[in-house]
């Protein structure tokens, strides 16, 4: 039997949040770390940390290094909600807003919403905040659909 791709469990640093990772760190996903996750209601709360090779030459998070967070805190969501396991779910489509602007060292966070499933697919929704002494700051907007692996 093989090893699962991500574990899934408790964050013992952190009472109340689950870390979800990838279980080989030398694949690209490995190069994000752990996230936390948490689900509140109707929304999963994914965490990050971005760090120094998340940045761009002025200093800010990639765009890019911001939409691979997505697109991962997306599934990250997906599994916290109950609705998918690692595997083969693949994401279909990806949209983003950039709003702001995101520091490096300092956690950015997806609020990710459900917004409907069908059989196969997962639509959903929203927001990459990072926290600052004036309160959330918005750095993205988002929405994207996963489709969910078929029966093997």
């Amino acid at each position: 039997m093989n090893a699962p791709p991500f574990t899934y469990r408790e964050s013992p640093d952190h009472p109340g949040w689950m870390t979800w990772e990838l279980a080989d760190a030398t694949r690209f996903n490995g190069l994000f770390g752990p996230f936390l996750l948490k689900v509140e209601g109707g929304t999963a709360r994914v965490r990050m940390t971005p760090r120094h090779l998340h940045s761009n030459l002025s200093g800010a998070v990639h765009g890019g290094a911001l939409l691979s967070f997505v697109d991962m805190a997306i599934f990250a969501a997906s599994r916290g909600f109950g609705l998918i396991e690692a595997g083969t779910a693949v994401t279909l489509d990806l949209s983003a807003q950039f709003i702001g602007r995101a520091v490096t060292d300092e956690a950015v966070e997806a609020r990710v919403e459900l917004l409907r499933e069908t059989g196969r697919l997962l639509f959903l929704r929203g927001l990459v905040v990072q926290s600052r002494d004036t309160g959330d700051e918005t750095v993205l907007s988002f929405a994207a659909t996963i489709r969910k692996p078929g029966a093997r």
